[in-house]
């Protein structure tokens, strides 16, 4: 079997707690993205599910990544269409504009649409899925739900007739929570790990707790070989949500590497994760010695 483009990469690049772990200490020129871009081959944007950004935020992410002809960015919702009881119609048009140049590139992936564990799997969910769907034709969709009632057939045949893909999760496991899954229906695949801190999940004083994680090899292990076998099928975006401190970089790149990708570690994030990236003697220390480490070709200014 052929197998298709997997892309894995990180969500989100712009977290203060990354500068001195993923991005050496720098001054305000520093292009995260682009530095990102020459490690990964996709990056899931986040900042677009708290606002809808400008179309020259687009504009300018597509011409940062624009040296990796294979890069691809998912895209996460405005999350009124998703979070909220009335999403008004007339958010279509801005959040569509702000989409258009990425799509323009060629560098738009897929539309994540994710809704919180709260949505349900009722008909007006099915409805207001629907109604997402048809108001985002022209680029691929993959739907985000944590709650297990919508684990059924039903869904899954719903979805495929829509043409949309299913996001296969890793996150605690709660009682009603959407387990682990390997389903291939749309036209892309879609993986999402969320971490494992069951305690903060739901319970927790700042956001970041909940994504405070760092998988293990054996608990990737499973995951690899399930990522392989989807490839077969679609292209497979793989996103690590688990951004606390760089842990996403790290096993993003532990992905890569298992699946038999090219996977560089940047050099800050070997010093600061020698257990995972031991390097070369003399590099770090004398006492990392290991694996190799590719430097990146200098990250462009933003502009």
């Amino acid at each position: 079997m052929v197998r298709h483009p997997i892309l894995v990469g990180p969500a989100g690049w712009s977290y203060a707690d990354w500068e001195g772990v993923v991005y050496p200490s720098h001054g305000r020129k520093f292009d995260q993205l682009s530095y990102l871009a020459h490690y990964f081959d996709t990056i899931e944007v986040n900042s677009s599910f708290y606002r809808i950004p400008p179309d020259t935020h687009s504009r300018s992410w597509a011409r940062r990544v624009a040296e990796n002809k294979a890069f691809r960015f998912t895209v996460k919702l405005f999350r009124e269409f998703t979070h909220e009881q009335a999403p008004g119609p007339q958010l279509v048009g801005p959040f569509r504009a702000f989409l258009e140049p990425l799509a323009e590139a060629g560098c738009l992936g897929a539309l994540l649409i994710q809704f919180p564990w709260s949505f349900r799997a009722t008909d007006e969910s099915f409805a207001r899925i629907d109604e997402i769907v048809r108001n985002f034709p022209d680029v691929p969709r993959a739907v985000e739900v944590r709650h297990a009632s919508f684990q059924t057939d039903e869904f899954m045949k719903f979805l495929s007739e829509r043409d949309t893909s299913f996001v296969n999760i890793d996150q605690p496991r709660h009682r009603d929570s959407v387990r682990p899954s390997a389903v291939t229906v749309g036209p892309v695949n879609y993986v999402r790990f969320h971490g494992r801190n069951f305690e903060k999940w739901f319970q927790h004083a700042e956001a970041w707790e909940r994504y405070d994680y760092l998988y293990s090899t054996a608990e990737l292990k499973p995951w690899v070989s399930t990522i392989d076998e989807m490839a077969e099928k679609n292209p497979t975006y793989v996103i690590m949500n688990n951004h606390f401190r760089g842990q996403a970089i790290v096993n993003a790149i532990e992905v890569k590497e298992a699946l038999g990708l090219e996977a560089g570690v940047p050099p800050t994030l070997a010093e600061q994760y020698p257990d995972h990236f031991p390097a070369p003697p003399g590099l770090f220390g004398a006492t990392n010695a290991g694996v190799r480490l590719k430097q990146p070709r200098g990250p462009k200014s933003k502009r």
